[in-house]
């Protein structure tokens, strides 16, 4: 199993996701011996998992079923164990864009976190490219690196312990992209820059603050960064439902009885079933929005180096 790379059946040891609902997923290290509690039922690796193909749906000890789903950046960003604030795949899917990043890339980022972006990175820069990230804080970066491992992709990150904004990242002149996610990014855009290849290379910061950001964009004019632009992506939800609305009488009724000699007084008319012909309801589809949505997640701040 490998996020990077499909496998048919599921093995011993792979991470997989068991699926519930459109709501309701968690992830599952599969283990022989193992089982595993859901609402449905129980669920035993050995027999219930190991061997079977991803996609698959499994019977529960109750009678219930789940299905179980092999591993993407995406299904993994809506399960991950939260070790810090993640970015979710709104904000990933600009990244991921305005970065320019392709197979073959090099990227630089900080810092790791809990992974989601990183799993993300890893993906796209697959088969040959490689993302170099950087976290300050030492069992997050252990964490990181077990979960690489256990993941199929270590081969393609390398995860560094130490402050970028004094050490940087490791590197110089080879990156196609640098990616920041740290309380005071404007100290380390010095670092950022000599990272990046000699020219063309892509920045990108996130910050929450507006304050961060003019900071972050003083400090990238004075490093001498061009095309600095700052974005935000608001994500609004609309779901689908099934409305009825009463057919207005638009006075079409009253000027057929009129033209056909029609009089509504006559009592031998009462109850007609041509006297309000369009009188009713119809039901169609529409989208409807949530009563509440997430109005802010935080700034993106892109520049490319001259």
């Amino acid at each position: 199993m490998s996020f990077v790379e499909y496998g048919d059946t599921i093995k011993d040891g792979d991470t997989a996701i068991v699926f519930l609902g459109h709501e309701s997923m968690f992830p599952v290290k599969v283990q022989h011996g193992t089982v595993t509690q859901t609402k449905y039922g129980v669920i035993r690796h050995s027999t219930d998992l190991i061997g079977k193909k991803y996609g698959s749906k499994v019977t529960c000890s109750k009678g219930g079923w789940v299905f179980i789903l092999h591993p993407t950046p995406e299904l993994w960003t809506m399960n991950l164990p939260h070790r810090t604030q993640i970015l979710y795949s709104t904000d990933i899917s600009i990244i991921t864009m305005m970065l320019e990043l392709k197979p073959g890339s090099i990227v630089c980022e900080s810092g790791t976190g809990s992974g989601s972006l990183s799993h993300a990175l890893i993906r796209t820069v697959a088969p040959t490219g490689h993302l170099y990230t950087v976290e300050f804080h030492q069992q997050r970066a252990e964490k990181a690196r077990e979960e690489f491992r256990e993941h199929g992709v270590e081969h393609l990150v390398t995860v560094t312990n130490q402050d970028v904004c004094k050490n940087g990242f490791g590197v110089s002149n080879i990156a196609d992209a640098v990616f920041l996610d740290i309380p005071s990014p404007w100290e380390a855009i010095g670092h950022a820059k000599s990272a990046l290849k000699a020219e063309g290379g892509r920045i990108c910061s996130f910050s929450p603050c507006i304050e961060q950001v003019q900071r972050t964009c003083l400090a990238m004019e004075e490093h001498g960064f061009t095309e600095i632009n700052t974005l935000e992506i608001l994500l609004r939800v609309y779901n689908v439902r099934t409305i009825s609305l009463q057919i207005p009488d638009l006075g079409k009724a009253a000027e057929d009885n009129s033209s056909t000699g029609f009089d509504s007084s006559n009592p031998s008319n009462q109850g007609s079933p041509c006297a309000n012909p369009q009188q009713g309801t119809v039901q169609f589809k529409s989208g409807v929005p949530l009563r509440e949505m997430v109005g802010h997640t935080g700034y993106l701040t892109f520049a490319t180096k001259s």
